[in-house]
């Protein structure tokens, strides 16, 4: 059987996409989604999105699974591509439209501009220990400017979860970073029951950061739309960045802003298509 996809990237950070609108169950398993992934035996690409139906009053649900066949809560830059895959599907790609799409962290609501960005409404930052989650600090408490032992070595960190976690550490060098030596022990540090996405961020103006990050599930990625988004976050509450930030990543930039009016994570920045075809499953 083969199955028809579309690729999208956003800023580097790619995924197949599959019209399942037809089920509630995503049409592949994540082992095959794995096989898919592989950049030399399959397709290639950080995780498989499925659009499926709608539920809880949202237009449509978002399923993906990793590289590694683990399954997140959702995507930030995903979602942008799920959003510009959706108005192809409708036949909408000359419209400015939002969706509203039903995802393990809720809802999330895509804005696809004329312009060709989506703007993402990520939601508001949850911050406490236990919605994170974190053994860093006690239940209710913030985790701002904690500190933890990494590969036997301290680091100060602050965690936000978008919907996932993440956990941020605020570096002189970014690009100095042995991302892939330090990026797993953090992934998979007792401190984080569900694991955690890691960021290293240099702030290069209050307004501008520079970061790198090792993705839960995916490993090293050219881009992380939630976290970005959690940056910013992290960066307000210790002072060291504007509520409107520029997030620069090995792909490209990313338009943050954390709102003072409502509390919400807004996110904007490009989706775009890199191809289609169709693969075959066994």
């Amino acid at each position: 059987m083969t199955i028809a996809f579309s690729k999208y990237q956003g800023l580097g950070n790619d995924f197949i996409l599959i019209d399942n609108r037809h089920s509630t169950t995503p049409i592949i398993e994540p082992e095959a989604a794995v096989i898919w992934c592989d950049r030399h035996f399959g397709v290639g690409g950080d995780g498989v999105i499925f659009v499926l139906p709608g539920q809880d009053g949202a237009d449509y649900t978002m399923r993906i699974f990793n590289s590694d066949g683990s399954e997140p809560e959702m995507c930030g830059n995903g979602i942008r591509c799920m959003a510009k895959f959706i108005a192809e599907l409708e036949g909408k790609t000359d419209l400015a439209v939002t969706y509203k799409i039903h995802t393990l962290a809720g809802i999330i609501t895509p804005v696809v501009l004329l312009e060709g960005d989506v703007q993402v409404d990520m939601g508001e930052p949850r911050l406490s220990a236990a919605e994170i989650p974190t053994t860093l600090s006690t239940s209710d408490d913030k985790v701002v400017d904690r500190s933890i032992e990494v590969d036997g070595a301290a680091w100060t960190v602050t965690c936000v979860s978008m919907g996932n976690p993440h956990c941020m550490t605020f570096v002189e060098d970014a690009n100095s970073i042995p991302l892939a030596t330090i990026g797993p022990k953090f992934e998979h540090h007792s401190a984080f029951p569900q694991r955690t996405n890691t960021e290293f961020v240099q702030v290069l103006r209050p307004d501008y950061v520079r970061m790198r990050v090792w993705e839960r599930g995916a490993g090293i990625t050219l881009a992380c739309g939630t976290g970005a988004c959690a940056t910013v976050v992290a960066g307000v509450l210790t002072g060291k960045c504007d509520r409107r930030c520029t997030v620069e990543l090995p792909g490209g930039c990313l338009q943050i802003e954390w709102s003072q009016a409502d509390n919400r994570v807004y996110m904007t920045g490009p989706a775009e298509l890199v191809f289609k075809g169709e693969a075959a499953v066994e």
